[in-house]
């Protein structure tokens, strides 16, 4: 056995909360049919699971989507009832379509909820069991910024399609041959102006996670608008969170515009992996997915700092394909734009080669993309 390995193997038996992966973002929608329908079309995901009246819930509407390992849960009140269905009633008139959970997947929900408690984490849900024909499922659930929670999830001892009380469902569409995108790469939520480190903080404490990247100062930074990031992540780096504040600059930043239309800290965008961007991306835009428009000049000089790429450049060019490279490799992202009216949830679509960054030489670019899209909407 390497040295390498054995460091990555006690690292993660020593890992204070170990997690497994990413489990589910669920989305609480004003639609959840519809919705399941655009992102089985568009992102050429597929449907293998389903709770609603049809299967005893009478008060929501639950459809579960999946392409490789990454999951999304979509869901929407049909009747309020309980706390719960008033919950995300409430949260869908206020925020309109959102994340309302990142869900990830432990070995012991249990011993992970304790010591989240144990170390200032707000519980919202003490570990509890549910149980069907195809075993038993632990949950327990704490809460992060503003109304997100992660609930933390032991399915070791289950088999179904998703949870007990979802059915197994057929594809609304046949999905394409080829899947296009694998995982979770990252989920981004924007915070409230001084709270970055607050809630860096409490990923350190609650979790355990490290800090992976951080951007501050002139490296988000245009003639008009501004933001910082930090980056925490479990120790194997399956689980990534940024996490965006707004800085002061001229103008408003992309984050201040996700704050007001959402009104408060919540998800900003989830970057999904793909092993061949290209294809992704061609395949989205045939089924209507709008990306950032990113101008030719871009790429005019992007050889010459990116080096060889898998990607030929006159082809990220035609497809507006981003390129940056750091000291580990080189990686391949784009943008989506907003999927919703409110210009809040968008979408990444990244392929790393080596490289673990979050496309820092980008970012200038990226931003004045985004500023593009605000003007447009009215909101810079």
């Amino acid at each position: 056995m390497t040295e390498t390995l054995q460091n990555a193997q006690t690292s993660r038996q020593d890992d204070p909360f170990p997690v497994k992966g990413m489990d589910a973002v669920v989305f609480a929608v004003g639609n959840a049919k519809q919705a399941a329908h655009f992102y089985s079309t568009a992102f050429g995901m597929r449907l293998v699971a389903y709770s609603g009246p049809e299967n005893g819930s009478r008060e929501t509407a639950s459809y579960v989507l999946e392409s490789g390992a990454a999951r999304f849960v979509l869901t929407s009140v049909i009747k309020p009832v309980t706390e719960h269905g008033r919950f995300l009633a409430e949260h869908v008139a206020e925020h309109g379509d959102g994340v309302v959970d990142l869900a990830i997947e432990v070995p012991d929900a249990r011993a992970a909820y304790a010591y989240a408690v144990e170390h200032g984490a707000t519980g919202l849900a003490e570990p509890y069991e549910v149980k069907d024909e195809h075993g038993t499922v632990v949950l327990a659930a704490i809460a992060t910024y503003g109304q997100t929670r992660h609930t933390l999830v032991d399915r070791s001892g289950y088999d179904g399609p998703y949870l007990p009380g979802f059915a197994a469902a057929q594809p609304i569409v046949e999905p394409p041959a080829r899947r296009t995108f694998q995982a979770v790469d990252h989920c981004v939520g924007n915070v409230e102006l001084g709270k970055m480190n607050e809630w860096v903080t409490f990923y350190n404490k609650v979790m355990g996670f490290t800090n992976m990247k951080e951007f501050v100062g002139d490296d988000i930074a245009t003639e008009y608008s501004a933001l910082m990031s930090k980056v925490v992540a479990d120790g194997t780096k399956k689980v990534k969170f940024p996490i965006n504040e707004p800085a002061i600059a001229k103008k408003k930043s992309q984050i201040d515009e996700y704050l007001e239309f959402y009104g408060g800290p919540g998800v900003q965008h989830i970057a999904l992996a793909t092993n061949d961007i290209v294809s992704t991306v061609r395949t989205m835009r045939a089924a209507g997915v709008e990306f950032l428009n990113v101008p030719d000049t871009y790429y005019d000089t992007l050889g010459e700092w990116v080096g060889d790429t898998r990607v030929p450049i006159d082809e990220l060019r035609e497809l507006k394909i981003l390129a940056d490279r750091d000291e580990d490799g080189y990686l391949l992202q784009i943008f989506t734009k907003p999927v919703q009216d409110r210009p809040t949830v968008f979408f990444e679509m990244i392929e790393r080669h080596g490289s673990m960054g979050f496309g820092k030489g980008n970012f200038k670019a990226l931003f004045e993309a985004i500023e593009r899209e605000q003007d447009r909407r009215g909101n810079l």
